[in-house]
């Protein structure tokens, strides 16, 4: 491909709206171009690794089983009312009607119309298991769509569902996709976690979330630093060497008292006011629901409330802080000062398993400037249920393995697999025949994959001052061919084609740089565009017969004579593809 004749519209500056490196460099680099918020052109440079991704997902899939098709974009609201999620999904749903006044959406995902589907077509147990995907665009319209394809309203999506006979065979499903997907994103050269995550609106038992990490990440994500254990925080789990409860290890519980804590609100105050540690304390705050419930959560002093773990614990849609006004009127206890010991409200109350096993700690009274000191759970209060609901940190043992501790990472979510089991399929009476002719539900799984979002995970894990650092496998070319001051020397003109010749002839995709620019111009456009590799022909090495190769990652220039040249960037590109 010549580069005069091809469009990469560069910029040299990063646009002022552009938050994230990805975006700055997707603009800068000429790979998209926005049409309305969240709304992209995908240009040309951008199309060609939007492509190359698209082309590793199809080759995985395939060899997985799975089966690709493509589904409409627009959908009846009646899949959806008989799924529920007409009007669980919200706002992000973009709804229209049609001339008839029928109610349509943009697919977001397509759990129902491939429901659907399966429930008109699949009606023995011979016919299954199958798992369907499709790579299509989908539209979410997000309140705040922000970094580029990061967070898009119109995006690319691969998204596969699996139909099978029961639950072990549904896990076996999901297996096969949980390792394409590793397949996926190590074609990819990416650095990434598979993180146990929680379902969401999606749905299902349990799912993983691919990340590619990247200190731009949205999500904080845990892995072991001994074995393969990754979650989300939202569903990370630790070990604490907790001891059973009411287990004093045979000293004599102190007599619960009451002291005046004046003005201290925070744990860190009270403690230090009481001459004690943090984790020697009990924090207890009021979270409520959706529909008007609420719920008093206890933890340890130095632990923080996972709000994710207690809306599941609750069974909740949705979960919020109370407001002080709540707290005041449900409690009678100002911020600060609250507790359960002798709490004669009716909330349920949930502590942390931590709780579980401290004794002699530190209380609201729920009266101001007051806190109960010697404390036990168990004895001065019951909570009517312990659960896992606090955020695991940095240095806590791993849940898995009894070497490990947990690290901290930030992510960027570019795929995530679900086991949703019969949620869909109930609801729309998906089902077969089994071989004794009875009537079965048939359990499914999800899978999707961000295609757009992983090319700018790609970028904000690869990127360096001059631009993008593409790994090979998904950079628009492999190579470029930098041919110096072409008008004033026919040679250098005519020795870069036959190189580019060359290279295509063995596979190797070229961007030929055949501009008549400045030499430092063209070297930063391809730096800023990523190509991997780059030949430089230039008069003066042509002299001695050599060409100039850089390697992009690291930075390597090396003079070789043509032939070395080339043959050593085949030999790069036959390594990492």
């Amino acid at each position: 491909m010549y580069y005069s004749r091809y469009f990469i519209p560069t910029l040299k500056e990063n646009p002022s709206d552009a938050e994230v490196v990805s975006h700055q460099l997707m603009l800068r680099a000429g790979m998209i171009r926005k049409l309305a918020a969240g709304i992209y052109s995908y240009l040309p440079l951008g199309l060609r690794s939007i492509r190359k991704f698209e082309k590793i997902v199809r080759e995985e899939m395939n060899r997985a089983g799975a089966i690709e098709m493509l589904m409409p974009a627009v959908q009846p609201a009646e899949l959806w009312q008989e799924s529920g999620r007409w009007s669980f999904y919200g706002k992000e749903l973009l709804r229209f009607k049609d001339r008839k006044d029928g109610d349509f959406c943009m697919g977001p995902t397509h759990e129902e119309v491939i429901t659907d589907m399966v429930r008109r077509e699949i009606k023995s147990y011979r016919q299954l298991p199958i798992n369907f995907y499709q790579i299509q665009t989908k539209f979410r319209d997000e309140i705040r769509p922000r970094f580029g394809l990061m967070r898009g309203r119109e995006f690319i999506m691969k998204d596969a569902y699996s139909f099978d006979l029961d639950s072990s065979a549904a896990d076996s499903a999901y297996e096969k996709m949980y390792e394409a997907y590793f397949r996926i994103f190590q074609r990819c050269g990416l650095d990434f976690r598979a993180v146990e995550a929680d379902s969401g609106s999606i749905g299902g038992s349990f799912s993983h979330e691919f990340m590619v990490l990247a200190d731009s990440g949205e999500d904080a994500i845990v892995s072991c630093d001994s074995c393969r254990y990754a979650a989300n925080v939202e569903k990370a789990e630790s070990r604490l060497d907790l001891a059973m409860p009411g287990d004093t290890g045979g000293v004599a519980l102190i007599p619960m008292e009451i002291r005046e804590t004046p003005e201290m609100k925070t744990i860190s105050d009270v403690a230090d006011f009481l001459g004690m540690k943090d984790d020697q304390t009990i924090k207890t705050l009021v979270y409520a629901s959706g529909s008007g419930d609420f719920v008093m959560a206890l933890l340890r002093g130095d632990h923080e409330l996972n709000e994710i773990k207690l809306k599941n614990c609750m069974g909740w849609d949705e979960i919020q802080m109370a407001t002080e006004e709540d707290i005041l009127r449900i409690t009678g206890s100002p911020i600060g000062f609250l507790g359960p010991v002798g709490l004669e409200v009716d909330i349920p109350v949930v502590a942390d398993t931590a709780v579980s096993s401290m004794s002699d700690t530190v209380i609201g009274a729920n009266r101001r400037d007051m806190h109960y000191v010697n404390v036990n759970p168990g004895r001065d209060f019951i909570a009517g249920k312990y659960a896992d609901i606090r955020s695991v940190a940095a240095g806590d043992r791993c849940p898995r393995c009894d070497e490990g501790k947990l690290e901290m990472w930030r992510g960027i979510e570019v795929g995530h697999v679900f086991k949703l089991g019969t949620k869909y399929s109930t609801a729309m009476n998906a089902t077969y025949l089994d071989a004794d002719g009875k009537e079965q539900i048939i359990f499914m799984g999800c899978y999707g994959i961000g295609i757009g979002r992983t090319v700018a995970a790609a970028i904000e894990q690869n990127h360096d001052e001059n631009g993008i650092v593409f790994p090979l496998a998904i950079a628009p070319f492999h190579c470029s061919v930098v041919a110096l001051n072409p008008s004033k020397d026919p040679d250098v003109l005519i020795e870069s084609e036959k190189i580019c010749k060359a290279l295509e002839e063995a596979g190797i995709e070229i961007l030929f740089d055949d501009r008549n620019e400045r030499p430092g111009v063209k070297f930063k456009d391809i730096d800023l565009i990523g190509i991997p590799l780059r030949i430089v022909v230039g008069s003066k090495g042509l002299a001695d017969g050599k060409v100039e190769l850089k390697i992009r990652k690291t930075g390597e220039l090396l003079a070789l004579p043509v032939d070395q040249a080339i043959q050593a960037v085949k030999d790069f590109v036959d390594e990492a593809l």
